[in-house]
């Protein structure tokens, strides 16, 4: 999935941040986030909280969704 990756390095940039600073924050190695951001790889489920948490930023964020303002009804 590349949205993901694009997302990633959108947000890191716009921080000013670099990719050693986003992976000491949240506790992978530089050479991860590299590719995490050129799409070879993605973020583990488990770190999609934290790397939404450090943007500030929510999980569908992440995937380039916007809420939809849906809400479901088993109901209907």
């Amino acid at each position: 999935m590349t949205i993901i990756g694009e997302t990633i390095a959108k947000l890191r940039r716009e921080r000013g941040m670099t990719q050693e600073a986003l992976a000491e924050m949240i506790g992978v190695s530089a050479q991860t986030i590299s590719k995490w951001e050129n799409c070879t790889t993605c973020p583990d489920v488990a770190l999609l909280p934290v790397i939404a948490d450090t943007f500030g930023v929510t999980i569908d964020a992440l995937y380039g969704r916007e809420s939809a303002g849906k809400e479901i009804h088993p109901d209907e």
